[in-house]
């Protein structure tokens, strides 16, 4: 078989186990690199060259920021502004929570967002008695949408640029993307708000969320302490974990009693209950015995790493609800600005800015180390690592070229508005069906040996390809962030579609009609 046999067959195979959904897609993109190296179509550096792109390090570096943000309570303090501010109105709040997810987007990605605010988003539905089924699929694709408001907002961005720069047409900048990016967030929300009422389904959530921005009364109340709701028990610096005293613990038959301090001298034990009553003086523990333990919140996250006790709730999800703008939280908006300001101005490459802007949020104790780890998406790093190497064989066999070539041979003499039609209609099929990065790897490629053929320029074709990219809107495996919401909103498969639909048409035309106004062919 010819190297370009090879990679067709390698992408078919690519895409059918996508779709087919039973194999991880980390352990997919690294069976493509390895097939791709095994089969001779690309040596081994080309390989595994994406593991040490600098593209991946920036959206690494980006996770980080991200978790810093959200740690720290900087979103949900964004969260209690929208609250504050949403009344009764449907469509207020439709404006108000897409608009919020879609800047929220441009800073720390879709996946970020939603993730941040899902709980948010329910909270706020809970309390304007709503569904929460009618606010987060909107919050979703409004997220979409805001991915296109700067080069931060979605990992294809950076890839796009990337490409474009090896291409030698020039990375695009920070703020390039905006200009495609507010008329999609603008229409996003006009259709939502228009066709929403009549699109978004009514539904029951499968996935109870907790609302912890009022918990420090109700573990006051709870447990009896004086004022009811003390202001003091959940401040920026000390917090409260409830937590139970399993059966087989250690503690069992310790002796305990409110006001002393645990074996580390950080926590105090606030208060003590047996089968729910309140314990005065001294008590040997028992199977099912709850504590208030109280002290720093670096501390309570330590504390209950312990086996022999039970967190009740975890204080790192308890912190970024009840206290917004928490520990460092100034500190982390310090770092994100000047991350921004590198980035607008070109001082240092994009991957420096924001491993510059990780590392200051590790060394200013904003997180640490271990938070930092978990913040990142290794799925995402590994799934763009290793789908370059399908990116890189498809150019070097020739397979992006031959695409090309029938793509062209097709649109025929229709013009570069056709070709921008054609690859619409390719990266939107393939967007609903497996990861938007894996598709704009497969596409990029194919679009620029396309431009080539036709003698157009491929700065409006690949950007029209990160518009298209990003329009993952028919089914909920279209992205993480489709999937976030299904089961707190309680949505079936067959729900995506409906809203979906015109959503990807708005997407469709202003890749293939907006882009080329700012980026001429």
């Amino acid at each position: 078989m010819s190297d370009t046999a090879i990679t067709f067959a390698v992408l078919a195979v690519t895409v059918g186990v996508f779709i087919w959904d039973r194999v991880p897609v980390a352990i997919v993109a690294l069976g493509v690199a390895l097939s791709l190296w095994a089969t001779g179509v690309i040596d081994l550096q080309q390989a595994f060259a994406g593991f040490g792109d600098p593209t991946v390090m920036f959206i690494a570096a980006l996770f980080v920021v991200s978790e810093a943000l959200d740690a720290t309570g900087v979103t949900a303090w964004a969260g209690e502004q929208v609250m504050a501010r949403v009344g009764e109105g449907r469509n207020r709040l439709l404006v108000l929570v897409m608009l919020l997810a879609a800047l929220l987007t441009a800073l720390i990605s879709v996946n970020g967002t939603v993730a941040a605010l899902v709980p948010v988003g329910v909270v706020i539905a809970v309390r304007v008695r709503r569904s929460p089924s009618e606010l987060l699929m909107p919050l979703a694709f409004a997220a979409h949408a805001g991915s296109l408001l700067l080069l931060t907002g979605s990992p294809v961005n950076l890839l796009v640029s990337d490409y474009a720069e090896e291409a030698g047409l020039g990375a695009f900048g920070l703020f390039d993307f905006t200009l495609a990016g507010v008329p999609l967030v603008a229409g996003t929300v006009v259709l939502v708000v228009l066709l929403g009422g009549r699109l978004l389904p009514t539904r029951r959530p499968r996935q109870a969320l907790r609302d912890f921005s009022g918990h420090a009364a109700v573990l006051a109340e709870q447990y009896g302490l004086e004022g009811g709701g003390d202001p003091a028990l959940m401040t920026r610096q000390l917090g409260a974990a409830e937590v139970m005293i399993p059966p087989r613990s250690a503690y069992i038959g310790d002796a305990v009693y409110p006001g002393m301090t645990t074996e580390s001298g950080k926590l105090v034990v606030a208060a003590v209950q047996h089968k729910g009553q309140d314990v005065d003086g001294a008590w040997r523990l028992c199977a099912g015995d709850t504590l208030l333990l109280r002290g720093p919140w670096d501390a309570l996250e330590d504390g209950l790493q312990d086996p022999n006790v039970i967190a009740v709730d975890e204080p790192a999800l308890v912190r970024r609800q009840a206290v917004p703008l928490g520990p460092g939280a100034r500190r982390a908006i310090a770092v994100l600005a000047a991350m921004i300001v590198l980035l607008a101005t070109g001082l240092v490459p994009a991957a420096v800015a924001g491993l510059l802007a990780a590392l200051a949020m590790v060394l200013l104790r904003v997180v640490t180390v271990e938070q930092a780890y978990r913040g990142v998406n290794w799925t995402t790093i590994i799934l763009v690592g290793g789908m370059m190497a399908l990116s890189a064989g498809m150019v070097e066999s020739g397979a992006a070229t031959k695409l090309a070539d029938g793509l062209v041979a097709l649109v025929g003499d229709a013009g570069p508005y056709a070709l921008l039609a054609g690859l619409f209609v390719i990266t939107a099929g393939l967007g609903q069906l497996i990861s938007n990065m894996a598709t704009a790897l497969i596409v990029f490629p194919i679009a620029l040996a396309a431009a080539t053929d036709m003698g157009v320029s491929g700065r409006p074709v690949l950007m029209a390809v990160a518009v298209f990219a990003a329009a993952a809107f028919i089914t909920p495996v279209a992205t993480p962030g489709n999937l976030m919401v299904m089961d707190p909103a309680g949505y079936r498969f067959g729900d995506y579609w409906k809203l979906g639909v015109p959503l990807l048409l708005l997407f469709g035309l202003v890749g293939t009609f907006v882009v080329p106004v700012f980026w001429s062919f």
